[in-house]
């Protein structure tokens, strides 16, 4: 990408600076949007006698690795990845378990494990990826980002709630203010081009939310998992979910900041 210094009016800039954005944004969904194609190809039966959920997870695989193969994303990088999915496989077991049955996944598989089929984790570490990518794509940079055990501890309450919410109350909205509070001050610095922008990052929380809450929706119309609700004919999914998901991207977003080549783009607040 070529992001040296350009002579341009204001307008014909603002249009040229939103095409960059979008091409950026688009490279940085590089795994979202070939697992996502996939998800809408494969079919319901399965391929070659494979279960569609087996052949999703061998095709997430194949795009993981195949990142790190050219370069696209470091070891570190993916060992980030791989905590995602291993925090997402989590949730997953016990949103699907008996007792709880948020939601489901009504295909067979053979790499199903306590009733999640072991692509799923991959729907939470593509969120992850995104932000790498979108790290590196945008030259990103954080401004007055709170302590890092502020933000590990706001993080870990957020992951927790998923769970306990079932038992003691849903707290997400006290969570959110907390959360807002929290980085209230934090800027993100990008490049869509060849000037620095910046926006709160709380606001790129919100939007990331609103897009995997799209993506949700695309993938409960074509049956990849279903909620209650819609198991005889298919809704949209509640809007609420796209206040979780947004507190999820603040979870996520907390890991990728603790990788040591990340750390040196942000800028801790000190008071």
């Amino acid at each position: 990408m070529d992001d040296r210094p350009r002579d341009l009016k204001s307008l014909r800039r603002g249009l040229v600076e939103f095409l960059y954005f979008g091409f950026k944004n688009a490279r940085s969904c590089l795994f979202v949007f070939t697992f996502m194609a996939t998800v809408l190809v494969m079919p319901r039966a399965g391929l070659f006698g494979i279960p569609r959920y087996d052949l999703l997870l061998i095709v997430a695989l194949g795009i993981q690795f195949w990142m790190v193969y050219a370069k696209l994303e470091t070891w570190d990088e993916l060992k980030a990845v791989c905590l995602f999915h291993m925090v997402g496989f989590a949730l997953e077991a016990f949103k699907v378990s008996g007792s709880i049955q948020s939601w489901s996944y009504p295909d067979f598989a053979y790499t199903k494990i306590f009733g999640v089929p072991l692509f799923a984790g991959f729907m939470y570490a593509s969120v992850g990826s995104y932000i790498v990518q979108a790290w590196r794509m945008f030259d990103l940079r954080i401004r007055h980002h709170p302590p890092y055990w502020m933000a590990a501890t706001i993080a870990i309450l957020i992951y927790a709630n998923f769970f306990t919410h079932h038992y003691i109350g849903d707290y997400r909205w006290y969570l959110a203010a907390c959360a807002l509070g929290l980085y209230s001050r934090t800027t993100v610095i990008y490049r869509p081009l060849d000037r620095d922008r910046q926006m709160p990052l709380m606001l790129g929380f919100i939007l990331i939310g609103f897009f995997i809450w799209l993506a949700e929706n695309i993938s409960t119309f074509w049956g990849i998992w279903r909620y209650p609700n819609q198991l005889g004919a298919w809704s949209a999914v509640h809007i609420s979910k796209w206040s979780s998901w947004s507190l999820l991207v603040i979870m996520t977003f907390t890991i990728v900041a603790s990788l040591k080549h990340i750390k040196s783009k942000i800028h801790i607040a000190q008071d």
